[in-house]
């Protein structure tokens, strides 16, 4: 079985020919799902809502391919709509009152543990509580940089800011999330 390498570039030239769109956007989703599953996954936190958000992050993609101007790369542009997605889910989720008081103040690392497709220790669901704890900015910054290991210079096109406001942002994050793991020892 041959297995047909993905090049970014040409996948993004079909995506703009109507002929080649449908073949195109199913190469872009086989190609981004995961990835982009852990990246909103990281910001919504729970296993049922991060797909949720995810459909939506191709569902906007899709509905938008006319407002792709190929002069970015594909995969920044699919990290903007994800971000984008995952926040504007958080927002409506504070809005609606969904996510109590107690979620925000105690609650996601026990919330972690006790989902199912949560497989890391408490350490690891310390370290998610310590984050999101942090506004959204920072937040946003420290899981692209910390487990994407993505470069300032792409998050500064993802996220239209500064390679300077974005690492002041990290290393502002990674304080508090000190902080948080001093104060719970």
């Amino acid at each position: 079985m041959r297995v047909e390498q993905y090049d970014e570039k040409k996948i993004a030239d079909q995506l703009l020919c109507t002929e080649t769109r449908h073949k195109a956007f199913e190469a872009v989703v086989r190609q981004y799902s995961e990835q982009l599953y852990w990246q909103v996954r990281r910001i919504v936190l729970t296993h049922e809502d991060s797909n949720d958000v995810l459909q939506n992050v191709f569902i906007k993609a899709w509905s938008h391919l006319d407002s792709f101007r190929n002069d970015s790369k594909l995969s920044t542009w699919l990290y903007r709509i994800a971000i984008n997605e995952s926040l504007d889910f958080m927002r409506r989720s504070k809005n609606r009152s969904s996510v109590s008081a107690d979620a925000e103040d105690s609650g996601v690392a026990q919330m972690l543990l006790a989902d199912e497709y949560f497989d890391g220790n408490e350490t690891e669901a310390m370290l998610q509580e310590a984050i999101s704890r942090l506004p959204d900015v920072q937040r946003t910054v420290f899981n692209l940089r910390y487990f994407d290991d993505m470069k300032y210079s792409e998050m500064s096109k993802i996220l239209k800011t500064s390679e300077g406001a974005l690492k002041a942002s990290y290393h502002i994050a990674v304080k508090k999330i000190s902080e948080y793991f001093k104060s719970h020892d």
